[in-house]
């Protein structure tokens, strides 16, 4: 089993060597040494498809991507919503990865809906639809009517995707390790960190019951609110690999010539939309993470309709408070504090020029500063602070690169809705409504409390270790913690000393006999045992030899 999952991964690893050869990454495949493991020819590495030379490197790492398949198709899908780790140009590449390939059969879809709910198919469903309504790289989504009559949209998982995906995501990671020992660039931008980091977000994609999970929570934000419509689930139909939601049948919000056709303002729609978004960003703080114009519908009565919760968004009360800390610092043109907010909100490296950052944040904004509020492209601006972070490496949380995202395509939405619309307009209350939460005086003395509790515990736990290093004091016994760099030299250090130990044991070992055999000889007065032979005499040089060159292994060495 290990050597055919092994034998796998080898085949993998040529699969991706040779399609990064051929996107005109074949350096990369010399640079990680696969080109020796393979034994791929040299030819192979310097090919480049004629298609691929006169494209750019975001189109090729795009192209590479959809070749590799589902699991690659999805990394991208993930960096493109990381604009502080990134570059620009790699990210507008990554945001037009398609995730429709073929569907899988009718046959399979049977079999995985059966095994996972333990009854035929039949007994579940009234009706089902053989062809799929949407397919995409994770599973595809089918009409059906429940056996009690109501109208469904059923998710089912593809065969086996879940062991492709994580085969190829262990795979990913032993190539950033790799990587990370052997470029400067992969160390720079913690290629292990990103891919684990993407790991995580695409695991949770092959659980539909966390999907489920993120489709109430969102639904209970809008309880009572007639102009959001969040599908119900059906949880008694639904599994890890089955996901069973009530279908909801509207226009998609990108369908204008249809919207127009209903007599639908274009303008409360976009103010609609606005503040639901803002509505679950910034007052519930969990938020939907990829409303893209295929997962919004527009249902009767101008009611906007979320689609596919596969991909959500948590903000913090910290996190919330930053984000308007953020969006009010802007408004003002207030460059002092974009940088405060920058700063709370990622982990800023120790090497960071906060001149340099400074600088960066009033050019940002010299840029918006003669702009009315009410035409500041928002999801731009936003998008500019992140390539501020991605500069200076400072490391924002995922959610934060995520509701970036969010914005951006929110902006997108609303502009084709109507031009004259502004989303600064709508998130102004919230972002001020956050401040005033933040200055209220119950919230301050809440914090004031918590921070005082933090501290306590602080001090109670520097007057415990205290005491501990006090005692082994008195005690001659004081804890070392070391840290060890350089683990590799460390190890060869470790293995000379070992060596050298052996050789010592050896020695020793070498020296008893000898002993043994002289006294033998001397106590018996008659000659060695080994048939005449001079012992004595040759292991004595022998042992001589060797003591020398012990000694001269040591002092060599300059660790005597």
């Amino acid at each position: 089993m290990l050597f055919e999952k092994r034998l796998q991964h080898m085949k993998r690893y040529r699969e991706i060597a040779l399609a990064s050869s051929k996107s005109g990454f074949g350096y990369i495949v010399e640079e990680l040494g696969l080109d020796e493991v393979l034994s791929l020819p040299k030819r192979l590495l310097l090919r480049r498809d004629a298609e691929h030379i006169e494209k750019t490197r975001g189109e090729r790492i795009r192209l590479f991507l959809e070749e590799m398949g589902p699991t690659f198709v999805k990394i991208g899908q993930v960096a493109s919503t990381r604009p502080d780790l990134v570059p620009e140009d790699i990210i507008n590449e990554l945001s037009k990865l398609q995730n429709h390939v073929p569907p899988f059969s009718y046959e399979k879809v049977e079999e995985t809906i059966e095994q996972a709910l333990g009854a035929r198919i039949g007994d579940i469903f009234e009706t089902f639809e053989e062809v799929p309504i949407g397919s995409a790289s994770i599973g595809q989504v089918h009409r059906a009517t429940l056996i009690t009559g109501e109208a469904v949209a059923v998710k089912v998982q593809r065969p086996n995707i879940e062991k492709i995906v994580r085969n190829d995501l262990e795979i990913l990671h032993q190539l950033a390790l790799l990587a990370e020992s052997r470029m400067q660039w992969a160390r720079q931008y913690q290629l292990i960190d990103m891919i684990e980091e993407f790991s995580r977000a695409i695991a949770e994609e092959l659980d539909y019951t966390i999907e489920g999970r993120n489709v109430e929570k969102i639904g209970r934000q809008f309880e009572g609110d007639d102009t959001v419509h969040i599908p119900k689930v059906y949880w008694d139909v639904t599994t890890k690999n089955v996901l069973v939601m009530e279908f909801i049948e509207g226009i998609l919000i990108s369908d204008l010539a249809a919207l127009d056709a209903k007599g639908y303002s274009r303008e409360r729609l976009a103010e609609r939309l606005t503040h639901a978004i803002f509505h679950q960003i910034l007052i519930e703080g969990f938020f939907h993470g990829d409303p893209h114009p295929g997962n919004i519908t527009i249902l009767e009565g101008e009611t906007i309709g979320f689609l596919d919760f596969g991909m959500v968004g948590k903000m913090t009360k910290e996190m919330k408070a930053n984000f308007g800390s953020l969006l009010i610092a802007m408004m003002r043109k207030d460059a002092d504090g974009v940088v405060r907010a920058i700063t709370r909100m990622g982990v800023v490296p120790d090497e960071v020029d906060m001149k340099t950052l400074k600088k960066d944040a009033e050019l940002l904004r010299d840029k918006y500063y003669d702009i009315p509020l009410s035409r500041m492209n928002l999801g731009e601006a936003v998008q500019d602070i992140f390539g501020i972070a991605n500069k200076h490496r400072i490391k924002l949380p995922t959610d934060f690169t995520m509701l970036g995202k969010t914005i951006l395509t929110l902006e997108s939405i609303v502009r084709q809705l109507d031009p004259d619309f502004s989303i600064v307009d709508v998130a102004e209350p919230f972002g001020q409504q956050l401040l005033k939460e933040r200055f209220n005086p119950r919230n301050i003395a809440d914090q004031a409390w918590h921070q005082w509790l933090d501290l306590s515990d602080d001090v109670k736990d520097t007057s415990s270790n205290l005491h501990e290093f006090s005692k082994s004091l008195k005690d001659r016994k004081v804890p070392v913690e070391i840290q060890l760099r350089r683990s590799e030299q460390f190890m060869k250090r470790i293995d000379r000393i070992g060596n050298r130990l052996s050789f010592s044991i050896v020695l020793l070992s070498f020296s008893i006999i000898m002993a043994g055999l002289i006294m033998s000889s001397a106590l018996s007065e008659r000659s060695t045992i080994l048939f005449n032979f001079p012992a004595i005499e040759i292991g004595a040089v022998v042992a001589l030899i060797m003591f020398v060159g012990m000694l001269y292994s040591i002092f060599r060495s300059g660790r005597f």
